[in-house]
């Protein structure tokens, strides 16, 4: 049986419409196809915007720390397809399914984590991953219906990733660790290089074939 490869979400915090195209690029010859322009970043919607002309179907790109409904729309404007969030909201969720983007909400409990599925949700953000660890992951596992998506978010490294994939984690979202404003596009493409090379080793030494 093959396996998906895993699912990495840059979480490009702070980055500047400036900035995207080279670090869009950098991402996508490392590997990583999925990224995440946060709202509290200068404009955002305008970076969504480049990177979705720049890198088309090579990458899916979206937005994050979405809490606001109204946000959902202007991500869909913009050209996004992710909608990535910190908690649980069912009404952002609908909306972006709606849309036709992937919502990825936040879960910090069960009680989440259904309400999410109850939502429609199928991608799973547990944060703060740091935080929760991966016990949790393995207890949610075992009584969420085949399909469900946990990527953790918050604390993933090239040393963390390992032990989340091997627990049973789709892939993981990566924030500062990956990037941060100001970190060259050469040397956010070498980590994120690094960051698959981990995770697919991970997966592959679990017994699944990329």
């Amino acid at each position: 049986m093959t396996a998906h490869p895993p699912l990495l979400i840059a979480i490009l915090r702070g980055l500047t419409p400036q900035e995207a195209p080279a670090v869009g690029d950098a991402l996508v010859a490392a590997g990583i196809t999925s990224l995440e322009v946060p709202l509290n970043s200068p404009q955002p919607f305008e970076s969504i915007r480049i990177l979705t002309e720049r890198l088309g179907p090579e990458a899916r790109i979206g937005a994050g720390t979405v809490v606001d409904l109204a946000d959902v729309q202007r991500v869909a404007d913009a050209g996004g397809e992710l909608v990535v969030a910190p908690n649980t909201d069912p009404e952002i969720i609908a909306r972006s399914l709606e849309l036709g983007m992937t919502p990825y909400p936040g879960v910090a409990t069960a009680t989440d984590v259904f309400a999410a599925l109850r939502a429609g949700a199928r991608h799973l953000k547990i944060f703060p991953a740091d935080a929760l660890g991966e016990s949790l992951l393995t207890a949610w596992s075992a009584v969420v219906p085949e399909g469900t998506a946990f990527l953790p978010v918050g604390g993933i490294t090239t040393e963390t990733i390992p032990s989340w994939i091997r627990a049973g984690a789709a892939g993981a979202g990566i924030g500062s660790f990956l990037y941060a404003p100001g970190r060259s596009a050469d040397e956010v493409g070498t980590i994120g290089a690094d960051l698959v090379r981990a995770a697919r080793g991970a997966q592959q030494r679990e017994g699944t074939a990329l």
